[in-house]
């Protein structure tokens, strides 16, 4: 991460707080979809997508050798995924509890 002196550290809060704005009045997946493909390299975006998809196996019940087997990604992030869902601000759960998961995820 970038150190910031706390002029620089409040415009990025300011940013942060606006996209956040920006995102909730977005009126469907694909509108958000577009802003994220704009906003996020490729690999940015599959990375978001990456640990998104961990979190909602995990929600499933799936083991880390499971989720690593389906998806390739490394048991360290399904680790820190799982540890951001425990511990972390509480994003990952508000956001798994807001959807209805389908019955089984194709790995």
């Amino acid at each position: 991460m970038k150190h910031h002196s706390s002029q620089q550290a409040k415009g990025t809060n300011t940013a942060q707080r606006l996209l956040c704005e920006a995102l909730l009045r977005f009126e469907s997946p694909d509108q958000v979809q577009a802003l994220l493909q704009d906003l996020c390299t490729p690999a940015e975006l599959e990375a978001i997508v990456d640990r998104w998809r961990v979190a909602l196996m995990l929600k499933q019940g799936m083991t880390y050798r499971e989720i690593n087997q389906r998806t390739g990604v490394s048991v360290t992030t399904v680790g820190r995924v799982a540890r951001f869902i425990d511990m972390g601000a509480g994003g990952y759960q508000a956001a798994l509890d807001r959807i209805e998961l389908p019955e089984v995820l194709c790995g």
